[in-house]
């Protein structure tokens, strides 16, 4: 029989974390109600069908984890493009400033925070496709666990990948000291290829949708999206139009109102994808343990939050006069919010974010504020304009305006004055105005900075901030992990 370690083995080595899932079965209390990382019991595992269940359960608890979520996502997904500030007041967590201005050094610890969070997840994805299969239960919901545990896996790589090129490629759990913790980096063509095989085989299992106990779950759209996105940051143009054209006849369509789409109520909504699952749970204070709002809510205001990761100036000046989105993205000092809560017109910051923000009145006393919102990472809006620019990119200007046409559509909300269609046939002047909505459209969402570094345009962009090219593509391995592999591990140029 198979036990799992109620420990933490050391985080180098390129593994993250270890933790073994030692979760009592809690697949009848919902998948979101797990315990606690680093909390669980030790108990006999991976011997039933509810051993199963707990151990994909677990890794949605991961996802939500504060290196998923919190302050190592923010500063390596989010603080070094031109659409976010450190926030909060001057002196407080003054290390995103070096993330802001690209003089971070690689004993930074929300980098090591960062990657332990992704190898972590992988170590969980890992049990699961290490473990399950051998387990006797009902074979289609066996699939459909190990197709989850391969998104999950797929997306965590896709995180690094894009963070710091290549990195090392753990397919399976530990077993051996000796032969399997200390692996070298993998190229990035390897990582990439793994992340699509996982994504392929992913959706050929994953189910459309759900009944409602488990709706949140990890879908074929998702596997499918993540894909398309995996083979945008390759420019595999003709894959992303492929897996997008597929995607768009499977359902999914915009909310009529943009602001509408970050709220709680609309969580797992018809343009939603994949969004990471969060909750507040009376009866579970430890699976209630989202910070993701709480760390960029509006500071100083119970129910409010820290004030970290707020919208810069440049991102307010970047929006068309009357683009809806500017008020949906952005909570201005000294307005009213669509909710009704009244912003101080004397803070710390003159914006928050408001795609983070939960209504004051749904905070919990004894609760992280916030605790119940979901991460939206994956809506509809994103498949469209990835077909876009895969259609002008393939010379295809009808479909890319079409595309595009969709989503500035429902931005325009009925008033022709504002947003008009875009007309031009120019691939590059089409391409500046996908660029454009991207922007606008996934505005404090953690996508501005890779885009910006796909696209070429890092030294254009972010050459102001300090931004140099051959080193801030991507940032620093954690020194930690280089120096416990014994040199096996190598740094990233100019670190």
């Amino acid at each position: 029989m198979k036990k799992y370690l109620n420990l933490y083995k050391n985080a180098a080595l390129g593994i993250g974390l270890v933790l073994g899932i030692s979760i009592l079965p809690s697949c009848k209390k919902g998948f979101l109600d797990v315990p606690e990382e680093g909390k669980q019991q030790s108990t006999v595992f991976w011997k039933t069908a509810d051993d199963a269940a707990a151990g994909v359960n677990a890794i949605y608890g991961s996802l939500r984890s504060w290196e998923n979520t919190a302050f190592p996502a923010i500063a390596i997904e989010s603080t070094g493009s031109d659409d976010a500030d450190k926030g909060s007041t001057a002196s407080d967590a003054s290390f995103f400033l070096d993330f802001d201005l690209f003089t971070i050094d690689p004993d930074q610890g929300n980098i090591g925070g960062f990657w332990n969070g992704q190898y972590r997840n992988i170590n969980y994805a890992n049990q699961v496709l290490d473990n399950v299969p051998a387990i006797t239960m009902d074979e289609n919901l066996k699939a459909r666990y190990l197709a989850e545990a391969k998104f999950a896996r797929a997306y965590s790589y896709f995180r690094l990948v894009r963070a710091f090129g290549g990195v090392p490629l753990r397919l399976h759990v530990p077993k051996d000291a000796q032969t399997d913790y200390n692996l070298p980096r993998a190229a990035v063509s390897e990582v990439y290829a793994q992340i699509e095989k996982d994504l392929t085989e992913a959706a050929a299992v994953l189910p459309p949708s759900y009944t409602t106990a488990d709706i949140g779950r990890i879908t074929k759209g998702a596997a499918l999206t993540m894909h398309a996105k995996v083979a945008m940051y390759q420019k595999k143009w003709a894959n992303v139009l492929s897996l997008t054209n597929t995607v768009m006849t499977m359902g999914y369509s915009l909310l009529p109102n943009y602001e509408k789409v970050f709220r709680v109520e609309n969580e797992n909504s018809v343009e939603s994808i994949f969004e990471i699952q969060c909750a507040l749970l009376p009866n579970n204070k430890d699976a209630s343990n989202s910070q993701y709002s709480q760390v960029q809510g509006v500071r100083g205001v119970t129910g409010g939050g820290w004030g970290f990761n707020v919208p810069s100036a440049n991102l307010a000046a970047a929006y068309e006069t009357g683009d809806p989105r500017r008020d949906a993205t952005i909570i201005f000092r000294g307005e009213t919010t669509p909710s009704g809560d009244v912003i101080d017109p004397i803070g710390d910051n003159p914006m928050y974010n408001q795609k983070s923000y939960v209504p004051f009145n749904l905070f919990v006393s004894g609760f992280n504020e916030g605790a119940q919102q979901n991460v939206r990472v994956l809506r509809y809006s994103d498949v469209l304009l990835m077909n876009a620019e895969a259609a002008n990119e393939l010379n295809n200007s009808t479909q890319a305006i079409s595309s595009l046409e969709e989503v500035r559509k429902r931005a325009r909300q009925g008033n022709a004055a504002i947003l008009p269609k875009v007309t031009t046939t120019d691939q590059a002047a089409l391409r500046a105005a996908i660029y454009r909505e991207r922007r606008v459209e996934f505005a404090m969402e953690f996508d501005r900075f890779f885009d910006v570094i796909r696209q070429g345009r890092g030294a254009e962009v972010f050459g102001p901030k300090g931004w140099k090219a051959g080193r801030n593509e991507v940032w620093p391995l954690p020194q930690t992990e280089i120096d416990l592999s014994g040199g096996v591990l190598t740094q990233n140029p100019g670190y």
